[in-house]
């Protein structure tokens, strides 16, 4: 296992719980409101990254090297600043409002079956770019683990006009996302990872504030419980700032492909972490889903 493998691990174990934790935290706070301000705080602590690293990186690395985990070799040009808001705009903010409105309108099951397509959605949009060549043992695991998505949460799906607004909204998210990442690749060959994600995380939490102010004043954050502000803060920190740098990392390293492939991962986590915090149980099916996802991603990453 190398280092970039560990890391997504780490990925799928916070998305995983997160679930969970927002689940918990947005039974006191509105969901809008609460996603807002733990934009604020992930787009805070980013920039705060940014001075640090600006500071105590710069000229540190040789001139002909390329981009580090927080240094950067040039300054982002006027192509790279449009990029960088456009990343923004599609991967932070219309992706956020999107899987927020999606969760809220159809079943957990539907958005799991939906967004584990992620790995197909990347690997198509990928290799119509160019920017990558896809194996079949790519495309062989990332069927393998949507097949066993099915098994995991597919049983409770359903298509039909109750939840046809939220399916949309949840295709729209995938999208998105399949975008955000493709679309980073460029970029991440100039800029550091943190470069790329601080800034175009900004522009996504400027634009989700504005539209989601009047249920952040409506809040009564006065009452808000220190666990909800936990919550809250916590998300922002590792599901937000870790996780979207790592993610990055990834696809700077490994390209977007490949590590498109962990999010399959993500709904397996969340069930086990459902199973140990909330005592939820499993059947057969689900076990036996678990197990394709795992070997769809051990196939998976057989790419070079």
């Amino acid at each position: 296992m190398t280092r970039i493998d560990a890391l997504l691990i780490l990925v799928v174990v916070i998305w995983g719980a997160n679930f969970s934790v927002v689940k918990a935290a947005i039974q006191e706070v509105p969901p809008q409101a609460f996603n807002a301000v733990r934009m604020v705080v992930a787009s805070a602590t980013f920039a705060l990254l940014l001075v640090a690293a600006r500071r105590f990186t710069t000229g540190r690395r040789g001139p002909d090297a390329g981009p580090g985990l927080f240094d950067d070799r040039a300054p982002l040009g006027w192509n790279d600043w449009v990029r960088c808001a456009m990343l923004g705009a599609v991967g932070h903010f219309v992706y956020q409002v999107a899987f927020i409105g999606g969760v809220a309108r159809t079943s957990v099951a539907n958005s799991s079956l939906i967004l584990g397509s992620t790995p197909v959605a990347v690997g198509l949009l990928s290799a119509a770019l160019g920017h990558e060549r896809i194996g079949r043992a790519h495309w062989a695991g990332a069927a393998l683990s949507v097949c066993g998505i099915y098994l995991i949460a597919g049983r409770g799906a359903s298509l039909g006009s109750a939840s046809a607004a939220g399916d949309l909204l949840m295709l729209v998210a995938l999208a998105c996302w399949s975008v955000y990442t493709v679309g980073s690749k460029p970029l991440l060959k100039r800029h550091s990872a943190l470069v790329v994600t601080g800034w175009s995380m900004a522009v996504g939490t400027v634009l989700y504030v504005a539209v989601s102010l009047p249920q952040v004043l409506a809040t009564e954050w006065a009452t808000v419980s220190w666990t909800a502000w936990a919550a809250l803060v916590g998300s922002a920190l590792l599901a937000l700032n870790v996780s979207y740098l790592i993610w990055y990392v990834a696809v700077q390293r490994i390209g977007s492909a490949r590590t498109s492939i962990a999010s399959n991962l993500v709904p397996v986590a969340a069930m086990v972490v459902a199973v140990l915090w909330l005592g939820e149980t499993v059947d057969g099916s689900q076990l036996a889903g678990a197990a394709a996802v795992l070997s769809g991603v051990a196939v998976s990453r057989l790419v070079k």
